[in-house]
């Protein structure tokens, strides 16, 4: 019995989600997966008239969203921090001014993010008027780093396939050099690599822009669409942070 105790807790896959419940990252991809199946779940039993799951699910869906805020109250320094690397760096200008502009989004998002949880938590009491003009401008700030996230991510991904492009020209008919054909494989997966990331990260943003679209009103969606669309990007997020902490591919 005490063995197979140890061979399920002592598992690799156990010890692979350890280490990644034990990310901040991880935890809050996590839990905005469950937060966006809520959502989904919600309104799916509010159409088919069940009051009782639609409470439920609401209540988890409220308590999710409202902790993901807490877990967040530092995350805009991080993205000031981000947005200074940025400036600092070298590269494709525009690939750098959308970098830097996203980062200041995201910013602003979580700052005033931040002024709506300790609102809600009765921090601070804000008038209802201003409590929905903070929201509105959190969630425009957020829809703003996505579109940004989703401009760089086609000028990246049209800056690989141009350098992919050019790697597959410059190979020679004649007699091959083994350490030039190497360093050019090398340099192919590599780019290979890159782009499917970009790729990858696009279809989270184009999926995740329905989210503070709809709550700004300028898209005509229900929670069942959104709440879908959230939990797919999330689903995804957690995938790729699983990926990045346990070394995976």
């Amino acid at each position: 019995m005490s063995s197979v105790a140890s061979q399920v807790v002592l598992h690799p896959y156990v010890s692979q989600a350890l280490r990644y419940g034990g990310t901040n990252v991880g935890r809050d991809k996590l839990y905005r997966t469950v937060q966006y199946l809520s959502r989904f779940l919600a309104w799916f039993f509010l159409s088919r008239g069940d009051k009782v799951q639609t409470v439920r699910w609401s209540a988890l869906k409220n308590h999710l969203a409202l902790g993901r805020k807490l877990m967040r109250l530092g995350k805009p320094i991080e993205h000031l921090q981000a947005a200074l690397r940025a400036a600092q760096s070298t590269g494709e200008l525009g690939e750098q001014l959308m970098t830097i502009g996203r980062q200041l989004a995201y910013f602003g998002y979580l700052a005033y993010d931040a002024i709506v949880w300790a609102n809600a938590v009765k921090v601070i009491n804000l008038k209802t008027s201003t409590s929905q003009r903070v929201t509105k401008i959190s969630n425009q700030f957020w829809l703003s780093g996505i579109l940004l996230s989703v401009m760089h991510a086609l000028l990246k991904a049209g800056r690989l396939a141009q350098e992919a492009k050019k790697l597959r020209a410059s190979e020679s008919w004649g007699e091959k050099d083994l350490g030039d054909e190497a360093q050019r494989e090398v340099k192919q997966l590599a780019l290979e690599k890159m782009l499917v990331d970009t790729r990858y990260q696009f279809i989270i943003d184009i999926l995740d822009i329905w989210i503070p679209a709809s709550n700004l009103g300028l898209v005509n969606v229900n929670d069942g669409v959104v709440g879908f669309a959230g939990f797919i990007s999330s689903v995804m997020g957690m995938r790729a942070q699983w990926n990045a902490v346990n070394d995976s591919k």
